[in-house]
């Protein structure tokens, strides 16, 4: 099965710049987020950690809690 993958692959100009992209992609996409989650507000943290903890609307809600 590897070998089907591998031998199709070869064949394809250009295809060693995909895993260049992904990892480009990868890598920026958690700097990034780690870059917000040092930088993010801690009220704004707070806030929405509670959000699931709230129950002011409980007609959303089709049994009792």
């Amino acid at each position: 099965m590897l070998k089907f993958v591998k031998g199709t692959l070869e064949n394809i100009d250009g295809v060693e710049i995909y895993p260049i992209i992904s990892l480009l992609i990868f890598f920026i996409f958690f700097v990034a987020l780690f870059w917000w989650v040092f930088t993010a507000k801690k009220t704004h943290i707070k806030e929405v950690s509670n959000i699931p903890l709230e129950h002011e609307n409980t007609n959303q809600y089709p049994f009792e809690l």
